[in-house]
């Protein structure tokens, strides 16, 4: 199994990346903060709004009627997306918030908040021989809550870390360079899908990219504000304990809760992989449109890095394990 994580690791050029990308921020934090010479508000924007764009190429709608008639299905992996995940931040916040950082129990709260992963979750259930209509049905129509319930979640419930959010603003943004993008992809969506299909691969990479990018410029602005030398080398403990703790509960929960209502063991993988799993491609843009400039967006989105990484490694090795089940 450690054999297995070393080479997936390994072959993952986008954990490299990010790693490189903190770096990066913590020599030159000037050149990509807010108001620096990379103008990273400017250009995020742009690729945020190109991103979505894209995304708005490959949302297949049928597919999604395909995976439509399980509801019981999609009433538990959105009920854990957007209630589950949030109660549990609150239990945690509750027994232990008082001695986390307020910037990184908001990206906790933020954690908890954001959608499920469309990719990762599909891929996971096609490999484990789970309900893939199901999971796409699934992923994806998280994805088009998340952006009312993200920012209504993390409105509701940072009044606790000492923060807010201002619900009706953060909508707006999200409805520009998130939606809008979307809708338009899914109208040229039969002018161009072939197209799309073909250079997918090319597209996907560019998504990756634009992430890094946000990734970078949001460490410049908690560097530059001095968020990481304040707090020092334990962030990245509690932020790495906290992730693994919080997936470790919720594939419980969602194993338990799936084996209770009795699922088929096809629509029980689907479950697992899309109510645990959390969008670290949807996750930074969205970040960055609901705090903007806040010195310390890379404390916020730390939670979500490390969860990101986490629930690839661990949920390749359970839908390994799904996968040899017998015929």
């Amino acid at each position: 199994m450690i054999l297995r994580v070393v080479q997936r690791l390994s072959r993952d050029w986008f954990l490299v990346g990010m790693i490189l990308a903190v770096v990066l921020a913590a020599l030159f934090p000037d050149f990509g903060r807010s108001g620096g010479p990379m103008h990273a508000d400017v250009v995020a924007n742009v690729g945020i709004f190109a991103v979505f764009f894209l995304h708005g190429f490959g949302l297949s709608a049928e597919r999604m009627k395909a995976g439509v008639t399980r509801w019981r299905l999609h009433l538990l992996v959105q009920s854990f997306t957007f209630g589950v995940f949030p109660l549990l931040w609150l239990l945690l916040d509750t027994l232990g918030g008082r001695w986390i950082p307020s910037d990184l129990s908001l990206g906790f709260l933020y954690l908890c908040a954001v959608p499920s992963t469309i990719s990762s979750s599909v891929a996971m259930t096609g490999i484990a021989r789970g309900n893939v209509a199901g999971a796409i049905f699934n992923a994806s129509l998280s994805s088009l809550l998340g952006i009312v319930l993200t920012p209504l979640i993390v409105s509701v419930l940072s009044t606790t870390t000492g923060q807010s959010l201002s619900l009706v603003d953060a909508v707006l943004k999200l409805a520009v360079l998130l939606l809008l993008p979307l809708v338009l992809g899914q109208v040229m969506r039969p002018l161009v899908g072939r197209w799309f299909a073909r250079y997918q691969r090319y597209t996907h990479a560019f998504d990756r990219l634009v992430i890094l990018l946000l990734v970078y410029a949001s460490f410049c602005d908690s560097v530059a504000a001095g968020s990481f030398t304040r707090y020092g080398g334990g962030v990245l403990a509690i932020s790495l304990v906290g992730a693994a703790l919080i997936l470790a509960v919720v594939l419980v929960l969602t194993t338990t809760a799936s084996r209770w209502a009795r699922f088929e063991k096809e629509d029980e993988i689907a479950a697992v992989f899309c109510g645990s799993k959390k969008t670290l491609a949807s996750g930074v843009p969205m970040a960055r449109l609901l705090f903007g400039a806040h010195p310390g967006l890379g404390l916020i989105v730390l939670p979500l890095m490390f969860y990101h990484q986490l629930q690839l490694i661990v949920c390749s090795v359970l839908a390994e394990r799904y996968a040899s089940r017998p015929q």
